[in-house]
């Protein structure tokens, strides 16, 4: 929840209170346990919520808030194509293994990708959009974590504006078979380890 609060407000600069300036953002793996956050944290701001997720987690992605949802699947959705021609704002890329050569065509002039898990690759393309000057950039997310941030999305779960997903739960015992799950990248929502 942290990592897609402030990859909306302090990367991207969405007013959650939905006061800012209309954008049109792509959410990637809104079904995962950051993508879930990050579509309805998105629709309390004033954005149009264009997300992708897999075939079997459309309509909860759906039910989260988006506007449109792709299956990544799809010719379309492996080219993170908006189905109304909309281009994006901004991207909250929650997954990896997407060149940036498949952004920079469905991004305006100066959009923006947030990468919350950045790797060698993406942080050379972040540091060559900045010496060219590019006008679309590719931003690495570094979460600082902040208590005020973690309670403001506990008032949003006492209000009824915000949920958790839960794909599954562990004993601590089974820790490495949560990790596992985790690391196949096809859980829906969190992956919870119970003490």
């Amino acid at each position: 929840g942290l990592t897609a609060l402030q990859a909306l407000t302090k990367s991207i600069g969405i007013k959650l209170d939905g006061s800012g300036e209309r954008k049109s953002i792509l959410v990637t793996a809104a079904s995962g346990g950051v993508g879930h956050y990050a579509v309805q944290l998105a629709k309390l701001g004033n954005t149009h919520v264009t997300a992708t997720c897999g075939a079997r987690n459309i309509e909860l992605v759906k039910s989260l808030g988006a506007d449109e949802v792709i299956d990544y699947k799809t010719p379309d959705g492996a080219a993170l194509k908006s189905p109304s021609g909309k281009k994006y704002d901004a991207v909250i890329h929650c997954v990896v293994g997407f060149p940036w050569s498949t952004f920079e065509p469905n991004l305006t002039m100066n959009g923006k990708v947030v990468d919350i898990s950045p790797s060698s690759a993406s942080m050379l393309t972040f540091a060559l959009k900045k010496l060219t000057f590019s006008k679309k950039q590719l931003v690495p997310l570094l979460l600082i974590p902040k208590g005020e941030d973690l309670q403001y999305l506990i008032d949003l779960v006492k209000e009824g504006k915000l949920k958790t997903v839960v794909d599954s739960k562990y004993p601590l015992t089974k820790a490495e078979d949560a990790w596992a799950k985790s690391i196949d990248g096809h859980a829906t929502g969190k992956i919870i380890i119970e003490f």
